[in-house]
C-alpha cells in the first residue's frame, strides 16, 4: 500500500493531486464495472489507497460521482446557455446538437457510462442542477417538433450521441457522423459546418 492522507495532514496541492487521482481511477473503473458495479474499496484498491484515504475526500460513490461529473456539467451548461442564445429553433437546436457531440468527444469513454447506467442517471437527477440542465438541453432539440415527437427525437439523439462515444471508430468521424445523424433525426439543415469548435 501507499502512504496516503489517510488524515488530513499534508500541503492543499497534495490533497488536490490526490482527489485527482481517485477522481481518474473512479472513471477508469466506472467505464470498465459500471457505476453500480464499483466500490469505493475498489478504487481503493486500484491506486493502492486505503479505505480511510478514500473517505477523507469522498464519503460515498455518489460524490465521487458528483465530482466526476462536475466538468462534464460546467460544459453542458455553457453550451446550453449558447445554444440558447441563437436564434430560432433549428439554430438552437443545432447549436445544441454540435456541443454536446463535441462534449461527449472530450469524454467518449465516461459519457457512454454516464448515459448507459440507469443506476448514474438515478443518483445525477437527485442534483437539481444536474436535472436542470437536461431539461433545457432536451427542451432545445424538442422544440424543433414540438409534442411527443420532438420528446422522442431529442432523447434519440441525445441517447444516439452518447452510446455512439463507445464506438471504436477515430475522433473526427464520430463528431462528424454524431453531427450528422441528429441533424437527419432533427431534421435540421446544417446552419453550421459540422467541426469542432
Amino acid at each position: 500500500m501507499t502512504a496516503v492522507a489517510d488524515e488530513p495532514a499534508g500541503s492543499g496541492a497534495n490533497r488536490a493531486a490526490t482527489r485527482q487521482r481517485l477522481v481518474a481511477a473512479a472513471v477508469r473503473l466506472f467505464t470498465r464495472h459500471g457505476f453500480a458495479g464499483t466500490s469505493l474499496q475498489m478504487i481503493a484498491d486500484e491506486l493502492g489507497f486505503t479505505k480511510a484515504a478514500i473517505y477523507y475526500h469522498f464519503r460515498t460513490r455518489e460524490q465521487l460521482l458528483t465530482a466526476v461529473v462536475e466538468p462534464i456539467l460546467a460544459d453542458l451548461q455553457t453550451v446550453v446557455a449558447a445554444a440558447e442564445q441563437e436564434r430560432g429553433a433549428h439554430g438552437r437546436a443545432d447549436r445544441m446538437v454540435c456541443g454536446y457531440a463535441e462534449i461527449a468527444l472530450r469524454n467518449r469513454a465516461l459519457v457512454s457510462v454516464l448515459a448507459g447506467d440507469p443506476s448514474v442517471n438515478e443518483a445525477l437527477r437527485t442534483r437539481p442542477e444536474w436535472d436542470a440542465v437536461i431539461d433545457r438541453q432536451m427542451a432545445l432539440l424538442a422544440d424543433v417538433d414540438p409534442g411527443p415527437a420532438g420528446v422522442v427525437k431529442a432523447s434519440m439523439v441525445f441517447s444516439g450521441i452518447a452510446g455512439a462515444a463507445a464506438a471504436e471508430i477515430g475522433d473526427d468521424d464520430f463528431y462528424r457522423y454524431a453531427v450528422e445523424a441528429s441533424r437527419r433525426t432533427l431534421g435540421l439543415r446544417a446552419t453550421r459546418r459540422p467541426e469542432k469548435a
